[in-house]
């Protein structure tokens, strides 16, 4: 029988899901937001609609920075705001350490804790969640496996 999942493992894996949509090929990242143990909103680094995706025409760089995506913090806490959900004392499930930007939306939008598996470089992301008293968790990166035997369920059909 396969463990279930702690709530961290759990929505980290969600994060890892959702960087499957990312459009950029320099990061795939993905985010979830969440709090009480239920999700608010997700998001991926992918270009703004109606854009081309970089996996497409390329990335278009300054300053060694992709800036044609939208970052999956930023995708995550847009998608709470146009649907009115509050993110104050939140939770953010990151698959990277935010970038120094993104970590400033997060502190600025109330996110009380910050869950990650692996870095991101040039950040000030740590420097500034000290500063803002924002909890980091560093954890191991989850499995990548989905553990779902559709034949062991006696009440689904195949």
């Amino acid at each position: 029988m396969t463990k279930r999942p702690d709530w961290d493992e759990y929505f980290l894996k969600l994060a890892m899901l959702a960087s499957e949509r990312a459009t950029c090929p320099r990061m795939h990242c993905g985010c979830v937001l969440a709090k009480n143990k239920n999700v608010i909103a997700s998001g991926y680094n992918g270009s703004i609609p109606g854009d081309d995706h970089c996996e497409d025409v390329g990335c278009l760089i300054l300053d060694n920075h992709c800036v044609r995506t939208v970052h999956a913090e930023m995708n995550a806490l847009i998608q709470a705001a146009r649907r009115g959900h509050a993110v104050e004392g939140a939770s953010a499930y990151v698959t990277n350490m935010p970038c120094t930007t993104c970590a400033k939306a997060l502190i600025t939008a109330g996110i009380k804790r910050v869950v990650v598996f692996s870095d991101f470089h040039d950040t000030l992301a740590v420097e500034f969640f000290n500063k803002a008293k924002v909890t980091i968790d560093k954890r191991l990166m989850p499995s990548t496996e989905i553990n779902y035997d559709l034949k062991k369920y006696s009440s689904a059909r195949v």
